[in-house]
């Protein structure tokens, strides 16, 4: 399937992931900013680039646009392609503003086509077979989960827009293990939780807390937890995993650990077993350090594919993205009021209903 790139920041994995796929073609790349597609022809040697959003919208042979730019512009990129009759991949938080959430999901009833919301975190090697173990049953019925994100990004304050008012930590960062939980208990009703702005990201220049944790409770009576702290010292990964996701359940337990490519569980047989991915690390990570991992990209960007020549849906779809949204404006909510907020009663203020959103 042939693919257009929007946003050539975060989409540099993007472009690393298609040009290594089987199962994709880049026929197009977009950024407003002509040096950066410039950059990124070189980086690639990938020249197919243009500054208009409009020249890739008109391209017929393009079947998938794929969306990496900043959180609110989000909305009108991908109902713009919509439109234009394309399938769209767009990078987590999915929309920022949920006053759109309505006319994004008529439009892809009425086109026919596929969104799907670039998660990445579920599409590493650890977390895949974790996921895989729990389908199997092999840790019983679950209990609880819980997940974090701890990771020392005092570097990412150099980038300006990261010091500005809207910028939060809570969509930018702590949406990852969000999904944890929403991808183990979907019907999250309630959520409470507390956030401070540390004194590192106070000097920094941050305007929103960097460091939370929030208690959540399912439909069905189940409780979870997510931790985040982003601008202070972490262990080593030998004893602490910047992100991972812990299921307990009636028979055994696992742990999914993000980037160490690391995975443990104790099963319903009593058997302990700990899984790495050494062998992988340069699918995961081809560019400097760990600050971008493509091979997620090309695990989640050929799974979309697969979904639309099969015809499965691929999750999480427009439904589940705007439900994690509307969890996380909860927890937003919850930082500002220091109270439990209903789940529910952020999506009747803007019309929507847990019905509109079920898969």
């Amino acid at each position: 399937m042939k693919i257009g790139i929007l946003g050539l920041g975060e989409g540099r994995s993007t472009m690393s992931a298609v040009l290594k796929s089987e199962k994709l073609e880049l026929k197009m790349v977009c950024d407003m900013n002509i040096e950066m597609c410039k950059h990124r022809a070189e980086e690639f040697n990938f020249h197919n680039y243009t500054t208009s959003y409009q020249d890739m919208l008109n391209d017929a042979e393009i079947d998938i646009i794929a969306i990496y730019t900043p959180d609110h512009l989000h909305a009108e990129h991908v109902k713009q392609a919509l439109l234009h009759g394309k399938h769209v991949v767009c990078t987590k938080p999915f929309i920022d503003d949920l006053s759109k959430a309505a006319e994004l999901l008529e439009l892809v009833e009425q086109s026919g086509k596929k969104v799907f919301v670039g998660q990445s975190s579920r599409f590493f090697e650890p977390m895949k077979k974790q996921r895989k173990d729990y389908e199997a049953g092999l840790i019983g019925d679950l209990i609880t989960v819980e997940a974090y994100y701890h990771a020392d990004h005092r570097w990412f304050l150099e980038k300006p827009w990261s010091l500005q008012q809207a910028f939060k930590w809570l969509y930018g960062g702590l949406s990852h293990p969000i999904d944890f939980i929403r991808w183990y208990l979907p019907e999250i009703e309630e959520v409470m939780g507390y956030g401070m702005l540390s004194a590192n990201g106070a000097k920094g220049g941050l305007k929103n807390p960097d460091t939370m944790h929030f208690i959540f409770k399912a439909k069905d009576g189940r409780i979870a937890r997510v931790s985040g702290c982003y601008t202070g010292p972490v262990q080593p990964v030998n004893r602490d995993s910047e992100m991972s996701c812990i299921l307990r359940g009636t028979e055994g337990c696992s742990q999914g650990d993000y980037m160490d490519l690391r995975y443990a569980i104790t099963d319903n047989t009593g058997e302990e077993r700990i899984i790495t991915w050494e062998h992988k690390l340069k699918h995961y990570f081809r560019f400097e350090g760990k600050s971008h991992h493509a091979g997620e990209y090309q695990n989640y960007l050929e799974y979309f594919a697969d979904s639309i020549t099969e015809g499965y849906t691929a999750y999480p779809d427009i439904k589940e993205g705007i439900g994690t949204i509307a969890l996380l404006q909860a927890m937003d909510r919850s930082l500002q009021t220091g109270k439990p907020v209903k789940v529910d009663e952020i999506l009747t203020e803007f019309n929507l209903t847990v019905n509109e959103l079920s898969a």
